[in-house]
């Protein structure tokens, strides 16, 4: 259902008073989004689950609780990981993977490539 035109005047207003009141807010808020965020709680429950994986393996024989609580923190990171890889699903998974295809990744890193091929491309002429 549209929205009338004095609710699209009154939602106008506040979303002018928003970005005059906290511009790094709207910014945040309109940069992120589900697929861009459950991307990055992927990341960092992997690191966890790293991490767990380390404290387990480092202590499990020395101090058996440490280790069961390494594995509590695994299991807790896979949670975490399948939960958002639900919430990503199919259209999600694509959309990121197309954005890496069209030249995000390559713009993460600049033009780092170009000028490692032109640093060591040897002069044939010579």
């Amino acid at each position: 259902m549209p929205l009338s035109e004095d609710e699209q005047r009154i939602l106008q207003e506040i979303e002018a008073n928003l970005t005059a009141t906290d511009p790094r807010l709207v910014q945040e808020v309109s940069e992120t989004t589900l697929y861009r965020h459950s991307a990055r709680v992927i990341k960092w429950a992997v690191l966890g689950f790293v991490a767990g994986l380390v404290l387990l393996l480092l202590t499990f024989t020395t101090a058996l609780l440490l280790g069961v609580v390494g594995f509590l923190v695994m299991l807790a990171c896979l949670l975490v990981i399948e939960r958002n890889v639900r919430k990503l699903g199919k259209a999600g998974i694509e959309n990121l993977t197309s954005s890496m295809r069209t030249g995000a990744l390559k713009n993460a890193f600049g033009n780092a490539g170009k000028r490692w091929r032109e640093r060591w491309r040897r002069d044939d002429s010579s």
